[in-house]
Protein backbone atom coordinates (compact mmCIF):
# COMPACT_ATOMS: atom_id res chain seq x y z
CA UNK A 1 0.00 0.00 0.00
CA UNK A 2 1.59 3.69 -0.97
CA UNK A 3 1.31 6.62 0.81
CA UNK A 4 -1.95 7.75 -1.19
CA UNK A 5 -3.74 4.58 -0.63
CA UNK A 6 -3.05 4.73 3.27
CA UNK A 7 -4.15 8.19 3.56
CA UNK A 8 -7.49 7.24 1.83
CA UNK A 9 -8.09 4.36 3.71
CA UNK A 10 -7.04 6.13 6.60
CA UNK A 11 -9.85 8.57 5.68
CA UNK A 12 -12.37 5.65 5.49
CA UNK A 13 -11.90 4.33 8.68
CA UNK A 14 -12.38 8.30 10.44
CA UNK A 15 -16.02 8.83 8.68
CA UNK A 16 -16.72 5.17 10.00
CA UNK A 17 -17.58 4.01 13.42
CA UNK A 18 -18.62 0.31 14.73
CA UNK A 19 -22.09 0.42 15.66
CA UNK A 20 -22.43 -3.73 16.84
CA UNK A 21 -19.96 -4.27 15.17
CA UNK A 22 -20.66 -3.18 11.97
CA UNK A 23 -18.93 0.04 10.09
CA UNK A 24 -21.51 2.93 9.81
CA UNK A 25 -20.67 6.44 9.14
CA UNK A 26 -19.91 8.66 12.39
CA UNK A 27 -22.36 11.50 11.41
CA UNK A 28 -26.27 11.71 11.00
CA UNK A 29 -27.94 12.99 8.04
CA UNK A 30 -28.44 16.47 8.89
CA UNK A 31 -31.37 17.85 6.67
CA UNK A 32 -33.72 15.95 8.23
CA UNK A 33 -37.40 17.56 9.08
CA UNK A 34 -38.39 18.26 12.51
CA UNK A 35 -40.97 16.99 14.55
CA UNK A 36 -42.88 20.24 14.01
CA UNK A 37 -42.37 20.32 10.03
CA UNK A 38 -43.39 16.71 10.42
CA UNK A 39 -46.60 16.65 12.18
CA UNK A 40 -47.46 20.23 10.45
CA UNK A 41 -46.93 18.39 6.89
CA UNK A 42 -49.14 15.80 8.04
CA UNK A 43 -51.88 18.06 8.88
CA UNK A 44 -51.46 19.68 6.00
CA UNK A 45 -51.43 16.33 4.09
CA UNK A 46 -54.46 15.28 5.97
CA UNK A 47 -56.37 18.83 4.98
CA UNK A 48 -55.90 17.52 1.39
CA UNK A 49 -58.30 14.46 1.78
CA UNK A 50 -60.87 17.36 2.53
CA UNK A 51 -63.91 17.88 -0.42
CA UNK A 52 -64.63 21.46 0.84
CA UNK A 53 -63.87 23.66 -2.42
CA UNK A 54 -63.35 26.75 0.34
CA UNK A 55 -61.57 25.81 2.82
CA UNK A 56 -59.90 22.91 3.74
CA UNK A 57 -58.05 22.14 7.17
CA UNK A 58 -55.98 19.72 8.45
CA UNK A 59 -55.34 17.98 12.28
CA UNK A 60 -53.15 15.96 13.64
CA UNK A 61 -52.92 14.93 17.16
CA UNK A 62 -49.49 13.47 18.70
CA UNK A 63 -48.23 11.78 21.76
CA UNK A 64 -45.95 13.27 24.11
CA UNK A 65 -43.19 10.88 22.86
CA UNK A 66 -43.91 11.97 19.50
CA UNK A 67 -46.59 9.22 18.09
CA UNK A 68 -49.47 9.97 16.04
CA UNK A 69 -52.38 9.08 17.41
CA UNK A 70 -55.07 10.46 15.30
CA UNK A 71 -55.85 12.76 12.44
CA UNK A 72 -58.59 14.57 10.98
CA UNK A 73 -60.09 16.81 8.07
CA UNK A 74 -62.96 18.77 7.62
CA UNK A 75 -65.88 17.30 6.14
CA UNK A 76 -69.59 15.66 6.18
CA UNK A 77 -70.21 12.71 9.33
CA UNK A 78 -69.86 9.24 8.08
CA UNK A 79 -73.23 8.09 6.47
CA UNK A 80 -73.90 11.65 4.93
CA UNK A 81 -73.33 12.06 1.71
CA UNK A 82 -70.97 14.75 0.07
CA UNK A 83 -73.50 14.60 -2.71
CA UNK A 84 -76.97 15.02 -1.20
CA UNK A 85 -75.22 18.08 1.21
CA UNK A 86 -74.21 21.56 0.26
CA UNK A 87 -71.00 22.58 -0.02
CA UNK A 88 -71.86 26.54 -0.20
CA UNK A 89 -71.37 29.15 1.95
CA UNK A 90 -73.36 31.68 0.30
CA UNK A 91 -76.61 31.14 1.87
CA UNK A 92 -75.48 31.36 5.51
CA UNK A 93 -77.59 33.99 6.78
CA UNK A 94 -80.81 33.82 3.76
CA UNK A 95 -80.95 29.98 3.64
CA UNK A 96 -78.74 28.69 6.54
CA UNK A 97 -80.20 24.86 5.52
CA UNK A 98 -78.33 25.22 1.98
CA UNK A 99 -75.54 26.13 3.55
CA UNK A 100 -72.06 23.71 4.76
CA UNK A 101 -71.92 25.40 8.40
CA UNK A 102 -74.72 23.10 10.18
CA UNK A 103 -73.53 19.88 8.48
CA UNK A 104 -69.58 19.84 8.43
CA UNK A 105 -67.00 18.53 10.67
CA UNK A 106 -64.34 20.31 11.92
CA UNK A 107 -60.65 18.82 11.37
CA UNK A 108 -60.35 18.85 15.60
CA UNK A 109 -63.21 17.53 16.34
CA UNK A 110 -62.81 14.88 13.53
CA UNK A 111 -59.11 13.97 14.60
CA UNK A 112 -60.69 13.34 18.42
CA UNK A 113 -63.30 11.63 17.40
CA UNK A 114 -61.50 9.41 15.44
CA UNK A 115 -58.70 8.18 17.94
CA UNK A 116 -59.75 4.49 19.10
CA UNK A 117 -57.27 4.42 21.92
CA UNK A 118 -57.50 5.63 25.03
CA UNK A 119 -56.84 9.04 26.98
CA UNK A 120 -55.58 11.91 24.90
CA UNK A 121 -54.36 13.50 28.31
CA UNK A 122 -51.44 15.31 27.30
CA UNK A 123 -51.17 15.52 23.84
CA UNK A 124 -50.26 17.69 21.11
CA UNK A 125 -52.69 18.93 18.58
CA UNK A 126 -51.25 20.50 15.04
CA UNK A 127 -53.87 22.03 13.02
CA UNK A 128 -53.53 24.16 9.46
CA UNK A 129 -56.33 26.65 11.27
CA UNK A 130 -56.92 28.26 14.75
CA UNK A 131 -59.59 26.44 16.31
CA UNK A 132 -63.11 27.78 16.50
CA UNK A 133 -65.28 27.77 20.16
CA UNK A 134 -66.79 24.83 19.34
CA UNK A 135 -63.55 22.69 18.34
CA UNK A 136 -61.47 24.58 21.71
CA UNK A 137 -64.45 23.23 24.07
CA UNK A 138 -64.01 19.45 22.36
CA UNK A 139 -60.18 19.78 22.94
CA UNK A 140 -60.13 21.10 26.67
CA UNK A 141 -62.62 17.91 27.27
CA UNK A 142 -60.20 16.03 25.54
CA UNK A 143 -56.95 16.71 27.97
CA UNK A 144 -54.75 18.01 24.69
CA UNK A 145 -52.71 20.48 26.81
CA UNK A 146 -50.54 21.89 23.68
CA UNK A 147 -52.03 23.35 20.51
CA UNK A 148 -49.69 24.34 16.87
CA UNK A 149 -51.84 26.05 14.22
CA UNK A 150 -50.57 27.58 10.89
CA UNK A 151 -53.15 29.89 10.24
CA UNK A 152 -55.13 32.60 12.59
CA UNK A 153 -57.10 33.98 9.62
CA UNK A 154 -59.73 34.65 11.79
CA UNK A 155 -58.13 35.54 14.82
CA UNK A 156 -60.43 38.61 15.09
CA UNK A 157 -64.03 36.72 14.63
CA UNK A 158 -65.90 36.48 18.32
CA UNK A 159 -65.21 32.65 17.59
CA UNK A 160 -61.77 32.65 17.89
CA UNK A 161 -61.54 34.94 20.19
CA UNK A 162 -63.51 32.91 22.48
CA UNK A 163 -61.76 30.13 21.56
CA UNK A 164 -58.24 31.39 22.79
CA UNK A 165 -60.05 32.86 25.71
CA UNK A 166 -61.39 29.39 26.51
CA UNK A 167 -58.02 27.98 25.99
CA UNK A 168 -56.25 30.34 27.99
CA UNK A 169 -58.52 29.44 31.22
CA UNK A 170 -58.06 25.60 30.76
CA UNK A 171 -54.39 26.37 30.33
CA UNK A 172 -53.82 24.85 27.21
CA UNK A 173 -50.48 26.32 25.48
CA UNK A 174 -50.61 27.35 22.03
CA UNK A 175 -48.35 28.69 19.29
CA UNK A 176 -47.74 29.23 15.75
CA UNK A 177 -45.93 27.43 13.83
CA UNK A 178 -43.08 28.42 12.21
CA UNK A 179 -42.77 27.66 8.58
CA UNK A 180 -39.45 27.27 7.58
CA UNK A 181 -39.64 27.50 3.69
CA UNK A 182 -38.22 23.57 3.10
CA UNK A 183 -40.04 21.94 0.31
CA UNK A 184 -41.16 18.12 0.00
CA UNK A 185 -42.42 16.94 -3.37
CA UNK A 186 -44.34 13.46 -2.47
CA UNK A 187 -45.46 12.16 -5.82
CA UNK A 188 -48.73 10.01 -5.81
Amino acid sequence: MNGAEKAEETAKTEETVKIRGRACKSEKRADYITWDEYFMGVAKLAAMRSKDPSTQVGACIVSGDNKILSMGYNGFPIGCSDDEFPWGKEHETDDPYNAKYLYTTHSELNAILNYRGGSLEGSKLYVTLFPCNECAKAIIQAGIRTLVYDSDKYGNTPSVRASKRMLDAAGVRYYKYNPTGRKIEVSL
